[in-house]
């Protein structure tokens, strides 16, 4: 598996950033009519050709035009590791110091593949490896598409088979995929497009801590399954683990998942919670959990529950909830009416389980102080509240 890199092609434009609409508005700016999209958007992303020359069905003039005003370029890998249980993770550069991670997970019925939307994360959750290192930048939809571009190909390749390998992809690899809303949306795009990877909508992901204002504008320009990180019943705990918290508090997120619905491709919201030991895991904060969301399950709102169990990183200060723990909080949510799973953790030996994407990330945030202090700030049986600021409308 490798990227095609040539310097030759520094000044051209990588056709990986374009969903199909921008795609024929290239082909138009070059004097082609738009049906020629169709066919180049095949090639590129259903046959995995970067090659023009290799583009037969395309006019001779039309591949020249395209070989000198455009490229169709990966990224580099720089490592890729395979776990005892099959899943796959790469790290790949995208420049400048910076590196991504991508995992596939393959299961008996689908195979899955995680993306990453930014070079590290400006979030900052307390128990996510991706936040510790901080936040460099968003990445292009260039970058965003080509993980599935060459995770696909690549995996075709060596698993001999013609036809799709990937039928999932979630959107929880390193970032907030709805703080790179503009770059997000053209790749989720191509996921979806019949004449790209062909995915259903309920079989794309995207998971978000809470940014309100872009769940709603993502219900409207391109509704896909919608996952919320969740993982605190209250807003005083929810505060530490998941800053975002502050700016938009439980009773908007709330609403504005119940907003989604009406978009959504599925019936349901899936709330996710990761379980810390003697920090969201006692009786006490299933019982909150539960009347936190049949308060909205009023209105409307329909949810399911997905337990992570935490998986460690160095100098995160937090463990695991034991098994016991675990179950007996899924218990008292189904109890209660709930769907409740509990996460089978996947390609944990070599890092590549939920929550411990890292990469390589310059931090440009300070965020490496900032989680320092949190952690010297609260052990993992004791939570500080933040000091809330006050109420804004703004985004």
């Amino acid at each position: 598996m490798h990227a095609l890199a040539n310097p030759l092609k520094a000044m051209t434009t990588n056709l990986l950033d374009f969903d199909l609409h921008g795609l024929q508005a290239f082909c138009e700016s070059l004097g082609e009519k738009r049906f020629r999209a169709q066919q180049l958007f095949r090639w590129i992303h259903q046959r995995g050709e970067s090659d023009f020359d290799r583009m037969t069905d395309l006019a001779l003039v039309f591949r020249q035009k395209l070989k000198s005003h455009a490229c169709i370029k990966g990224l580099d890998v720089i490592s890729s590791h395979t776990s005892v249980d099959g899943t796959i993770k790469w790290l790949f550069s995208v420049g400048n110091g910076d590196a991504i991670e991508a995992v596939y997970i393959p299961e008996s019925d689908r195979g899955t593949l995680c993306v990453s939307s930014q070079a590290g994360c400006a979030v900052g959750c307390r128990f996510c490896s991706t936040g510790h290192q901080g936040f460099s930048r968003n990445l292009t939809t260039a970058e965003i598409t080509a993980q599935l571009w060459m995770a696909e190909h690549h995996l075709r390749q060596k698993l001999g088979r013609s036809e799709r390998v990937i039928s999932n992809v979630v959107m929880m690899g390193m970032g907030e995929p709805l703080q790179n809303y503009a770059s997000l949306v053209p790749a989720l795009k191509t996921m979806l497009d019949d004449h790209g990877y062909g995915l259903s909508r309920r079989r794309v992901t995207v998971s978000t801590s809470g940014v309100v204002p872009m769940m709603d504008r993502l219900g409207d320009d391109c509704p896909v399954a919608l996952a919320v990180s969740l993982h605190a019943p209250t807003d005083a705990l929810r505060d530490v683990l998941v800053p975002l918290n502050l700016k938009y508090p439980l009773h908007e997120l709330m609403q504005a998942s119940l907003r989604y619905l009406d978009h959504a491709p599925r019936d349901f919201i899936t709330f996710e919670y990761c379980m810390l030991k003697d920090v969201n895991d006692q009786v006490s904060h299933a019982q909150e959990l539960v009347a936190l969301v049949r308060k909205h399950a009023a209105q409307g709102l329909r949810c399911k529950f997905n337990l992570i169990p935490f998986n460690p990183f160095p100098d995160s200060g937090l463990v695991c909830s034991d098994k016991t723990t675990v179950q007996v909080f899924a218990d008292i949510l189904l109890q209660a009416g709930f769907v409740t799973t509990i996460r089978k953790t996947r390609g944990d030996d070599i890092d590549a389980a939920c929550g411990q994407l890292a990469g390589e990330v310059l931090d440009r945030t300070n965020a490496a102080k900032r989680m320092t202090h949190l952690r010297e700030a609260n052990s993992t049986t004791h939570v500080v509240q933040v000091k809330r600021p006050l109420p804004t409308s703004s985004v």
